[in-house]
């Protein structure tokens, strides 16, 4: 059953970034982006996981420690669990860089590269989306820089 779950996590939220990555201008994709309800689903796939394993996800998160973390993910509930949370917060961690893309008016062939590096290795493409979000706010900020209007608000 803990493997049926864990995959089940990232099935759970593959529709998301599907949308977000191949239909980004479809103006159900920004509904559902703009939403925190999407990763309910991935909630309920880690409570699953994680009240198994409760007491050791307990001493991992209350007294942090490297062998607190080992002893929980040494267990699968508990490698699941922490599987779970991360496809949650990945998937938020999309959802808001989506919606600033948006906002920014950013070309869906650059946000499709850094939405898909950001499920396989969330630190890199938040770093690198961060940067692109950077250098946009400058080049906004420039003199002479036309106000573009938000693809967001023209749905």
């Amino acid at each position: 059953m803990t493997s049926f779950l864990f995959d089940l996590a990232f099935w759970l939220a593959a529709p998301f970034w599907l949308l977000m990555i191949f239909a980004p201008r479809w103006p159900w994709t920004l509904r559902v982006a703009a939403s925190p309800l999407t990763v309910l689903p991935i909630l309920a796939v880690y409570l699953a996981l994680a009240i198994p394993v409760f007491p050791e996800l307990w001493a991992a998160v209350s007294r942090p420690s490297l062998e607190g973390f080992r002893d929980l993910t040494a267990h699968a509930d508990g490698a699941g669990a922490v599987w779970a949370q991360v496809i949650a917060w990945d998937l938020l961690l999309g959802q808001w860089m989506f919606l600033e893309s948006r906002r920014l008016g950013l070309s869906p062939l650059l946000m499709g590269p850094l939405l898909l590096l950001t499920i396989l290795l969330s630190p890199v493409g938040l770093l690198l989306f961060l940067a692109v979000r950077a250098t946009a706010a400058r080049t906004a900020a420039r003199p002479g820089a036309t106000d573009r209007p938000s693809p967001a608000r023209s749905t």
